[in-house]
């Protein structure tokens, strides 16, 4: 079959606090449908947009999702990817900044920006802390503008911790202490060791359902933690509820009615069943689905949902599956 070429452009939106943030725009021209509200994909911990891009059999989520017709951006957040300070003394990296202004500066500039649909809302798609990300925005700014919400492998509150991220964040003064760099390289020189030890990576993956013979693209992906962000996520884990600029975020979604679709794997280490639930669980709105991924044999963790060979089926598809039974009629009035 020939593949769709995909017209793939970048931009960057100033953020007020002296930030330079990174979107890529992926559509592909002989499908688009301008119909469609665009899409914006937020990326979460550690990680920056390329493993949206990026499948070991060159079917990622990106060109699922153009492929079907959609106007797709990613985001980076500040410190992620190409996204860079404008000067000496930038904002603070924190789930604050993220979700009250890098955000809401992508948001804007994908609806000016749109040649689609974006009169009618923006579907955001937050992706691990990235759906944290977007929880906490539509706590603190609510609904305006978006259309759909869709996570994936989001936690909101930790009603169970794997121990070894129980232990890893047990301390958030430590946490908060210990400076990350080179993580990349780490991960990229680890990585043929730990293939040969599966068990290793299972807290992240199963690596019986993902080509690894290309897994070493996708240490591209791969961003140093922030210490600063480290300490909150610790401080949240031991609260158990989130608090962003002193707003209860389980608390402010019971007041936000948008169509959601959470997503999550059968055996996610990182972010257990009853964690990504937990937004279900809260959510204000009735139009609420939940798609769980995997079975006893083949089991998904937490990268699965990306990267898995059969991702695009179980994952990509239902998602396009979840939209287009979502788009709004041809004669709705623009969003406020």
């Amino acid at each position: 079959m020939v593949r769709a070429e995909l017209d793939v452009s970048e931009r960057f939106v100033d953020t007020h606090d002296g930030w330079s943030l990174h979107l890529r725009r992926t559509v592909s021209p002989a499908h688009l449908d301008a119909s469609t509200p665009p899409l914006l994909i937020v990326p979460g911990y550690g990680m920056n947009s390329v493993i949206f891009s990026y499948h070991p059999r060159k079917t990622s989520m990106e060109r699922w999702l153009a492929e079907a017709g959609f106007e797709v951006w990613a985001m980076n957040l500040r410190s992620q990817g190409d996204s860079r300070s404008r000067g000496r003394s930038p904002g603070a990296v924190s789930l604050a900044s993220y979700a009250d202004v890098d955000l809401p500066a992508a948001l804007a500039c994908v609806q000016a920006a749109s040649r689609t649909n974006g009169g009618g809302g923006v579907t955001l798609i937050g992706c691990s802390l990235g759906g944290t990300v977007v929880y906490s925005y539509l706590a603190l700014r609510g609904g305006a503008g978006v259309a759909n919400v869709i996570t994936m492998g989001a936690p909101l509150v930790w009603k169970d911790v794997h121990p070894l991220l129980r232990v890893a964040f047990a301390s958030p003064a430590l946490a908060g202490a210990i400076s990350f760099s080179g993580t990349r390289s780490l991960v990229s020189r680890s990585l043929p060791l730990l293939l040969r030890a599966p068990s290793l990576l299972s807290l992240y993956m199963n690596t019986q359902t993902i080509d690894v013979e290309h897994m070493g693209e996708m240490t591209r992906t791969v961003e140093d933690p922030d210490a600063s962000v480290n300490r909150e996520i610790a401080h949240w884990i031991r609260a158990r509820d989130l608090t962003v600029r002193g707003v209860n975020v389980t608390r402010a979604l019971a007041e936000v009615a948008l169509p959601l679709f959470v997503v999550l794997s059968n055996r996610d280490g990182i972010v257990p069943e009853t964690v990504a639930m937990s937004a279900r669980h809260a959510w204000g709105g009735p139009d609420v689905e939940v798609l769980r991924v995997g079975s006893d044999e083949n089991w998904y963790a937490h990268a699965n949902l990306f990267i898995a060979n059969d991702a695009p089926t179980l994952v990509f598809e239902p998602m396009i599956r979840w939209l287009n039974a979502r788009r709004p009629p041809p004669d709705a009035p623009p969003r406020a």
